[in-house]
């Protein structure tokens, strides 16, 4: 079939493409490779362009047509960075300061089974919060999410979070297994499509893993302008990406 410029198949990356904080299969990447001959392909993922490259490999930005990391207020067109916005533009100094004195506070006084570093990170399109340290090892890491399953660690910060700062226009999201996502609204992976739309892009087809509520794959989800897939992780994304592609006149 001739490549329908039309169409783009836009994946998340984490927990879609590859396990969480993993490198990617063959299986995956030559799925990728197969569609594209057929469809656009893109990602979308809440991380910056260095943790994708790692996941992916170093031919990231040459895999696919566009790249949307951090949300995709980075913008790549092939490795082409055609748009970069900041979130401290919009928050300002003083309110992010208030902001990470507020979180470090709040992790002081929370009792988990164990704490590593790196509770805060900066990134251009938002500020991810980690109770038990983005430092920790995966086994650790799974650790938590079990823990955080019973317990509701990340739940409760967010709803504290939503009461204390949801005045400021900012939103909160669970991200994979330890982290929360904070940004301002619509910085969500709905703010990549906007750059879909301005290359005439009809139809959106989306795969992602966190399509709950308060996952941070729920609004692009359920955004109308895209065809929402959830997947069950990386062999999952393939049988339903090529289920999907037959679709595809």
């Amino acid at each position: 079939m001739a490549r329908d410029t039309k169409t783009c198949f836009l994946f998340d990356v984490d927990g879609t493409l590859t396990p969480s904080r993993q490198k990617i299969t063959p299986e995956v990447l030559n799925m990728l490779k197969d569609i594209k001959s057929k469809v656009y392909i893109a990602f979308v993922g809440g991380s910056d362009i260095n943790k994708q490259i790692e996941q992916v490999g170093d031919d990231c930005l040459k895999i696919f047509d566009f790249g949307f990391p951090e949300n995709g207020v980075a913008f790549y067109e092939g490795t082409n960075l055609v748009e970069q916005t900041k979130i401290i533009d919009v928050l300002g100094e003083e309110l992010y300061k208030k902001f990470v004195n507020y979180c470090l506070s709040y992790f002081s006084k929370i009792d988990i089974p164990i704490k590593r570093g790196t509770f805060i990170e900066y990134r251009n399109s938002m500020i991810n919060l980690c109770p038990i340290g983005r430092s920790c090892s995966k086994e650790e890491r799974k650790e938590f999410k079990k823990f955080d399953d019973v317990h509701l660690v990340r739940q409760k910060m967010v709803d504290a979070l939503q009461k204390e700062f949801g005045k400021y226009n900012l939103q909160f999201s669970i991200g994979g297994e330890i982290s929360i996502d904070c940004f301002p609204k619509g910085w969500d992976k709905t703010y990549c499509i906007q750059h879909l739309e301005k290359k005439n892009i009809k139809n959106i087809y989306f795969f992602g893993d966190m399509t709950h509520p308060g996952g941070n794959d729920y609004e692009i989800f359920v955004d109308k302008r895209v065809v929402g897939i959830k997947v069950e992780g990386p062999s999952d994304t393939v049988k339903k990406v090529y289920e999907k592609i037959k679709e595809v006149k």
